[in-house]
């Protein structure tokens, strides 16, 4: 029988759904040795609150992150809140022997991720950073083929995420829905928001990035601000490309932006080796294309893999449907859940950690400051 891990959700926006989504989707599809149970949600607005607790089964609600901590029968603390109040809860959860799940990007800035890291290695509690995509099938076979050797040798990384949601300059900062574009709450635009899903991947796949070089820009330099009500100027990043080096050798491709009109969330990477190439797309995400040079040469081209197999070809997909049928998006925090449970249930780590979320905060920031200066700059290796 599995032993029972109660949670304390902190936040109940999009990402306390997805979230909160998988914890009651995981027990269904997966044999986890830890049975999450959904124990508090906690929020600003108490009506609110309340609500989300009864449509998604949480057992109770609160308003204060605080009361969620200090409750004894909170085993994890999962935080789906803004990037600004991150360390602060995390410490706190640490320091309350909590195990800990935390929506990307870890922290404002590499300082405040230091802290956590530290906090969270000195009490020995178990951590997860949301880096969802790592655990969409198609993503997770690309990882299994490049480690196998397939590729050979790898030349070039490059991705892209666009999106076109602020190119309106009536769309405000600040406040619970657009919180995204204030950079006291959000410590970045797009580098921290979109490019950190990219380069977790792209690390992931391909090893350390050490060093980079940029360019950002704002597009609409001021906003009204909601909270506020006043116009006030904009911190954040609306556009972000950078080139790179990883450790590797290869050559790093990676562009971001809010401003690229018919896309509403294009993330994909290629990848290309002395042997083979690989491509993904995440509206097509069950999907990975792949070349190999080494092909007969009248079959040689490009092939689609529809990665729905059973039989452990394709990861994950023995705990879904049968041979064809696609999952989707949500699944992939179903991964995640089911992956942190068995992880904690073996007493290992569970990738990324805090410490592997803190290599991808030291690139963002390495990208700014490249940004800013207009010079390589390398990425801190410590």
């Amino acid at each position: 029988m599995a032993k029972q891990l109660n949670v304390g959700m902190i936040g109940y926006g999009f990402m306390g759904r997805a979230h909160s989504n998988a914890y009651r989707m995981v027990t269904n599809f997966f044999d986890v040795p830890q049975e999450p149970v959904l124990k508090v949600i906690c929020g600003l607005v108490e009506d609110e609150a309340k609500a989300f607790a009864k449509q998604w089964g949480y057992e109770s609600h609160c308003t204060d992150w605080r009361q969620v901590i200090e409750r004894d029968d909170i085993d994890v603390v999962d935080i789906c809140v803004p990037n600004n109040v991150h360390a602060e809860i995390a410490i706190a959860a640490a320091e309350a022997g909590k195990m800990i799940i935390c929506e990307k990007p870890l922290a404002l800035d590499v300082a405040q991720a230091r802290t956590m890291v530290e906090a969270v290695e000195k009490a020995g509690v178990a951590t997860l950073v949301s880096f969802c995509y790592r655990r969409v099938p198609a993503v997770t076979l690309a990882k299994a083929l490049i480690d196998e050797g397939r590729l050979g040798k790898i030349f070039h990384y490059r991705s892209v995420f666009l999106q076109d949601w602020t190119i309106s300059a009536e769309v405000p900062q600040g406040g619970m829905a657009t919180w995204r574009l204030d950079v006291k709450a959000a410590g970045s635009g797009v580098t921290g928001d979109l490019l950190a899903h990219c380069i977790d991947t792209a690390m992931w796949h391909n090893g350390p990035i050490t060093r980079v070089n940029a360019m950002t820009e704002t597009f609409i330099k001021e906003r009204v601000h909601t909270e506020t009500g006043k116009v006030e100027p904009v911190g954040i990043d609306d556009a972000c490309t950078f080139f790179c080096r990883f450790e590797n050798g290869s050559m790093g491709n990676f562009e971001s932006t809010r401003y690229a009109r018919g896309h509403k969330a294009l993330y994909t990477f290629e990848i290309n080796g002395e042997h083979a190439s690989i491509r993904w797309d995440l509206h097509d995400l069950h999907r990975l294309e792949w070349f190999d040079h080494r092909d007969e040469g009248k079959l040689r081209g490009w092939r689609s893999i529809h990665v729905t197999d059973h039989g452990g070809d394709h990861p994950y997909m023995d705990h879904w449907w049968v041979p064809g049928l696609a999952i989707g998006y949500a699944e992939a925090f179903v991964h995640q859940v089911a992956d942190f449970m068995t992880a904690v249930g073996k007493g290992e780590p569970c990738s990324p950690t805090f410490r592997e979320a803190l290599a991808t905060q030291k690139v963002c920031e390495a990208v700014l400051e490249s940004a800013k200066s207009g010079t390589w700059v390398e990425v801190p290796a410590d």
